[in-house]
This record gives structure tokens, sequence and C-alpha cells, in this order.
């Protein structure tokens, strides 16, 4: 019987909520492979902390090109590049599935690292096609800022808005499943019974 090899590459993922450590990972794994020799390039179109670099929330960092669109990740790739990281995935559209899976065709390792859900709990469905492409899964939890649990769920200090808004501890928690549910209540309380103002002192 013959066997026959080749050249494939693969795809990884690396997903959680936010301060879960995700591109502490995807920069671990990334310096590794250099450490190897290969040709590392990482794309972001996340600038909260730097212009041209990943930077993780524990500041460990490496350079990137930014990407606007998953095709711009495709036509600014090198040629002579083995290893392709994505950091911040769910901020990009669905063609990044289908640029993963050519890119792992011609024989790169793509890894990808995003948030699996926004503050709603709702999936990123870019990030869920990719963990069904991929070889490799890896979900990563934080530390839940109320009680210390496993932390699964983003909440947004400040509810309601766009789906989407770049921000760090000044604008997120990370926190486990009963505390994320106590949240939603606190929340719903305030809607319906928000804070009388102030009273002036001023006569009429």
């Amino acid at each position: 019987m013959r066997y026959f090899t080749t050249t494939a590459g693969w795809i990884e993922v690396i997903v959680g909520s936010m301060f879960s450590g995700k591109t502490t990972e995807l920069l671990r794994r990334l310096d590794r492979m250099r450490r190897a020799g290969r040709k590392v390039q990482v794309f972001s179109r996340d600038r909260r902390f730097a212009e041209n670099a990943v930077v993780s929330h524990d500041r460990l960092h490496t350079p990137s090109t930014w990407a606007e669109t998953s095709a711009e990740i495709e036509a600014q790739l090198k040629p002579d590049t083995d290893i392709v990281g994505v950091d911040e995935g769910q901020f990009y559209d669905e063609g990044l599935v289908d640029v993963c899976r050519r890119l792992a065709a011609r024989g790169r390792v793509v890894i990808v690292a995003g948030l699996d859900q926004d503050w709603r709990t709702e999936p990123f469905m870019v990030m869920a096609r990719l963990m069904a492409e991929a070889e490799f899964v890896t979900k990563l939890n934080a530390v839940c800022s109320r009680c210390g649990n496993p932390a699964i769920r983003n909440w947004r200090k400040a509810a309601g808005g766009e789906r989407i808004l770049l921000g760090a501890e000044e604008s997120y928690q990370a926190l486990c499943r009963g505390c994320y549910e106590v949240a939603v209540l606190e929340s719903r309380q305030i809607e319906m019974f928000p804070a009388a103002p102030p009273k002036s002192d001023e006569k009429p």
C-alpha cells in the first residue's frame, strides 16, 4: 500500500471571554514558531494599545500589519510567510473563514484569537464558523470579577448601544455564568426604576 503525504497546513482557534488571556496565548504560540525558525506574520484591526502591534492586556506585544478586511489579510501576505496570526478575529467579516481555509490548504498554519460571544451572549458567527473549521480549538476562561469563579461571559458596564464597543477594564467585566445573570437582573431593575434626579435647593 502506498501512502501519500500533503503539505497542507492547519487552523488553530483560541477563544474565550475578555481578560481570559487569548492574545497572550496567541503571542506565546507565535513566539515558539519564531524560535523554531518559522516566518511569522500577524494581522489585526485593533489599535487600542498600539498602531502597528498586537498588545495583550498584560502588555506582551508583537509587530502586526493592519488589515481592515479579511481580503486585506490575504492581499498583504508575504510569499515566505509560514505562520499567520490573527488577533481579535471577531472584528472581521465572515470571509475570514474562507481566507483561513485557503491559507491552510497552501501549507500555512493559521492561528486566530478572538471572542466567541458578545456581551449579550450572542455568538460571533465568524468565530463559530472558524471553530467548526479548525483542527485545534482552545477555550480559555477569565476570573469572574465578582466572585472569582471561572468567567465565560463579557458584561458591558454601560449597557445598550452598538454591538461592538472597543474598550478594556473601563468598559467591560468578565463574569461567571451566575454573576452574569445577576448583572442582567440588576440592569433591568435600573431600567425599570431609574434613580430620581437630585432635588434643587432653589425656591420657585
